[in-house]
């Protein structure tokens, strides 16, 4: 709705309709995930996209977690790659001990510089989707892609049907998954609380 692509969520209007993951309404969520695994982190790093018109009031949102928490935020901006290694550099400067990356098309396509990075400086790291701790990152919360991928594949085929998308309230995530890279846990040299063993939906060995 902020990007005004539809009226609201229940009666979109217009001629589009979809599928929103609202992964990005998590970040405050995934703060909490990380200090949980992370008890000793005072000062944490919250990496946006300044080029994506929601950052900004996601960022808000997170800080207004970290100070419920007691925790100090720092937020670092990207949107090119050149920029990350300066990122990481300012967090540690900051003597920062951990760090969220918010949701953005910009940061799945470099996941595999982003986890590289956080490995080199052994930093934890908590991601939106499953695909970066499968690649090698610490963890990750978020809705499930493949249910998201169903969602919208039920929602096309009643538009195909003949049903007005305008008049078809765009879907929610109903899933989502926690995802833990023990082989990460262990070179960060971390333990895991039992109660996140137990909430995790995929335990990578």
């Amino acid at each position: 709705m902020r990007l005004g692509l539809v009226a609201s969520l229940n009666r979109p209007a217009g001629n589009a309709t979809g599928v929103s993951l609202i992964t990005s309404a998590l970040g405050a969520k995934r703060l909490e995930l990380l200090c949980e695994l992370v008890p000793d982190a005072g000062i944490i790093g919250l990496l946006v996209n300044p080029s994506n018109p929601n950052a900004e009031a996601h960022a808000l949102e997170v800080q207004t977690a970290a100070q419920v928490l007691g925790r100090r935020l720092i937020v670092l901006r990207a949107s090119l790659e050149t920029e990350f290694e300066s990122n990481f550099a300012t967090l540690r400067k900051e003597e920062g001990r951990a760090l969220v990356v918010e949701n953005d098309p910009f940061f799945d396509t470099r996941r595999d510089q982003l986890v590289a990075l956080a490995a080199g400086r052994a930093l934890p790291v908590i991601y939106h989707i499953s695909e970066f701790p499968k690649a090698g990152g610490l963890m990750s919360y978020g809705p499930s892609l493949i249910d998201g991928c169903h969602q919208l594949g039920i929602k096309t085929g009643r538009v195909l049907n003949g049903a007005n998308p305008g008049d078809d309230p765009v879907v929610r995530p109903t899933r989502f998954e926690l995802v833990i890279n023990l082989k990460a846990v262990k070179a960060l040299g971390l333990d895991v609380p039992d109660k996140l063993l137990v909430a995790a939906d995929e335990v990578i060995e």
